[in-house]
């Protein structure tokens, strides 16, 4: 069994970083996806490509792959910079603001 282990990036939808301390242990699928003719949906006899395990660190996602016998391999995350300025959000709004305020 192939698996791969990884940090998730936070979501388009949000500003937030919930849900990216965490790492994950993912199987890759065994075999393609089928679509039913009669249907349209697809479906799959590889039920590991649904598993996704949760763990608190890199070090205890490979040493569980280890003791399984999972050949998985780890990515590294990208990390970002932290997009702080320097008077923040309330400067927006601050009574001593110079110059005029525009949108």
């Amino acid at each position: 069994m192939r698996a791969r282990i990884y940090q998730p990036a936070k979501t388009a939808m949000s500003s937030g970083t919930a849900k990216t301390r965490v790492w994950l242990l993912e199987f890759l699928p065994q075999s393609p996806r089928d679509v039913d003719p009669l249907m349209g949906w697809t479906s799959s006899d590889d039920t590991q490509s649904q598993v996704r395990l949760q763990f608190d660190t890199r070090e205890e996602a490979e040493e569980y792959a280890r003791e399984n016998g999972i050949d998985a391999q780890v990515r590294l995350p990208n990390r970002r910079k932290a997009n702080i300025r320097a008077g923040g959000y309330g400067e927006n709004f601050a009574t001593g603001r110079r110059g005029a305020w525009t949108h």
